[in-house]
């Protein structure tokens, strides 16, 4: 059986989330660098966004179910727990991530940097400000949520952290991300904590925003 092959870009965050299962798991895999709708993409996304999976004779899109695939197709370390109600935990904090809080912190409060509609090209200074009180709500969630055991899923490592950190990634890299995270004490912990890990180490994208492509 040949290696799973992710198309995608290492700036997106949930082509990153995808190459994190596979390092957590310790699946040797191919990732095929590719722009947002590139041909190879639509092949297989029928709205042309990254990741999409090529294995063997499988082919699938949405991150999500690409990380269950590849959870229940190789040995390793579970990300998506076994137990009926963890797994059904993970399940709530991915959506609640992709369907709000990308939305919010990815979709609106990052690309106002980096894709912003002024004349000039600079930040859109009225969508962040319009936004900021939002991010610091969503980021205030969160650090409630991971503030009893240090992760979103009782006491384990799972599908839903690694979903949430690549998003992190980029928002504490902005003046009032940083702000929100620097009052958000176990939001901070836990991003510190889990940032040592390999498979986030080794799936760091190249410094900066990401460009040209958006991520997802």
């Amino acid at each position: 059986m040949p290696k799973p092959e992710i198309i995608g870009s290492s700036q997106s965050t949930y082509t990153r989330a995808v190459c994190m299962v596979c390092e957590e798991k310790g699946i040797e895999y191919v990732l095929t660098q590719a722009l947002l709708r590139a041909p190879e993409i639509f092949a297989i996304h029928p709205f042309g966004k990254m990741p999409v999976l090529r294995h063997g004779n499988v082919e699938l899109c949405e991150s999500k179910a690409i990380a269950t695939y590849l959870d229940r197709s190789f040995p390793g370390p579970q990300v998506i727990p076994s137990d009926a109600h963890l797994a059904a935990l993970t399940e709530q904090w991915v959506s609640l991530v992709n369907t709000v809080m990308d939305r919010t912190l990815i979709r609106t409060y990052l690309f106002a940097y980096i894709f912003p509609k002024t004349a000039d090209g600079t930040p859109d200074r009225k969508v962040i400000e319009a936004v900021t009180p939002a991010v610091r709500e969503q980021l205030g969630i969160l650090d409630r949520a991971v503030g009893k055991t240090g992760y979103l899923v009782g006491g384990q490592f799972t599908f839903a952290d690694i979903n949430l950190l690549p998003i992190l990634y980029y928002v504490r890299q902005l003046p009032e991300g940083a702000e929100a995270f620097a009052a958000a004490n176990h939001l901070a912990a836990y991003y510190d904590q889990h940032a040592s890990r390999l498979s986030f180490k080794s799936t760091a994208p190249p410094p900066g925003p990401p460009r040209p492509a958006r991520p997802r």
